[in-house]
């Protein structure tokens, strides 16, 4: 039984430094330690070893006491730290403590049976609730044996705690946050967005009065265009713009992914959906239109329709890299920020003006995340086919 005892405490210090709970961890090895001493040496005593008796008795105690004062020192500690987990480990912490008396009055010849027998009823009651609080719970996931609150809690002071977002910063993963920030732009409002680069300001296409207020959180100058983000290619098919067979080659090879390409200006955009933003988003006789890499922000272009997009910075600064330097940077001026951890790149998309492709081919305008020989190379494989 004893061994039993020291083992199963041994395997549960095992199984807790697994789980990273390192103070259960300590806690178990610690009494699989102090359980097997105790245990091993009431046996030896009250059992002959090789024909004699082990003598626990005056001038050979010392260092069995000394042990138990060691351990009860010890488990004072873990009784204190178990204070802040639960009332189960706490009462574990505590019996064990009670045991340690008893390691250390029978190292003096001063032990009560009685107390011993009290001692070791309220340990094996304790340790069998546990485990089997631990095993239940485990396996189903869920608290239908009570283990108990911690009776110590560290209160934060006021400027431990988190202040209050600045505006509304649901999760990227969670389908209601993407309807959240949806439900925001389709309203006209603007949000920080992931995008396959940086992070980006995102307006409806829709309300021409959020593609101006980007230009104000920014402090973007007006002469510098806007671009627009859409889903997939085929929606550009759909609103049959006058693209030649070398541009839509070359776009296929880019999209989806970093790379933006601009192109003529059309009554064709207003089929793509811009609608009301027409006047708003690139230039009078250009746009910039790029499809993203990222399943997020795509499903979040086909509830809103295409977005108008620009880095979510003020302008002349670096770009953000994550949505909390969105939220930190331009939050008090946002709507929503769909929040989406770190960016995939560090620089925005590269930028390729593809306005005369067919008579002089493509210039790079912004070499960003893609090299502007890559493209190149993309660019004379579109036309070798």
């Amino acid at each position: 039984l004893i061994l039993i005892g020291g083992f199963v405490q041994l395997l549960a210090g095992f199984l807790a430094f697994r789980k990273y709970d390192h103070l259960g961890g300590v806690a178990f090895l610690t009494f699989s330690a102090l359980w097997s001493s105790y245990g091993v040496t009431r046996v030896l005593c009250a059992a002959p070893v090789s024909g004699h008796l082990l003598d626990i008795g005056a001038g050979n105690t010392e260092g069995f006491t000394a042990g138990s004062i060691a351990f009860l020192v010890l488990n004072a500690f873990l009784v204190i730290l178990a204070s802040s987990f639960n009332m189960v480990l706490l009462c574990l912490t505590l019996a064990m403590e009670l045991l340690t008396i008893c390691f250390l009055l029978f190292t003096v010849e001063n032990l009560p049976l009685p107390f011993e027998i009290v001692v070791l009823s309220i340990i094996s009651v304790i340790c069998f609730y546990g485990a089997t609080a631990s095993l239940t719970n485990c396996m189903f996931g869920k608290d239908l044996l009570m283990v108990g609150p911690p009776l110590l809690t560290v209160q934060s002071s006021k400027k431990d705690r988190e202040d209050p977002l600045p505006c509304v910063c649901p999760r990227s993963h969670l389908t209601s946050g993407l309807r959240t920030i949806a439900e925001l732009l389709n309203t006209g409002a603007v949000c920080g967005v992931p995008t396959d680069t940086v992070y980006a300001l995102a307006a409806s296409c829709k309300h021409p009065e959020a593609i101006e207020k980007v230009y104000r959180i920014k402090d973007r100058p007006q002469e510098k265009p806007i671009c627009i983000f859409i889903s997939n290619l085929e929606q550009l098919r759909a609103a049959a713009p006058p693209i030649s067979p070398l541009l839509w080659e070359f776009m296929e090879n880019v999209y989806p992914g970093g790379i933006g390409c601009i192109i003529r200006k059309g009554e064709w955009l207003k089929k793509l959906g811009v609608g009301a933003g027409y006047n708003r988003v690139g230039t009078q006789d250009s746009i910039m239109i790029r499809v993203p890499d990222l399943t997020v922000l795509v499903h979040l272009i086909d509830m809103t329709g295409p977005l108008a997009i620009t880095s979510a910075n003020p302008s002349g600064e670096a770009d953000s890299t994550h949505h909390d330097m969105v939220i930190s940077r331009l939050g008090h001026k946002l709507e929503g920020v769909l929040c989406d951890g770190e960016s995939d790149e560090v620089v925005a998309s590269t930028v390729v003006n593809c306005t005369k492709i067919d008579e002089s081919g493509i210039i790079i305008v912004r070499e960003g995340c893609i090299p502007a020989g890559k493209v190149m190379q993309i660019f004379e494989r579109a036309k070798s086919r």
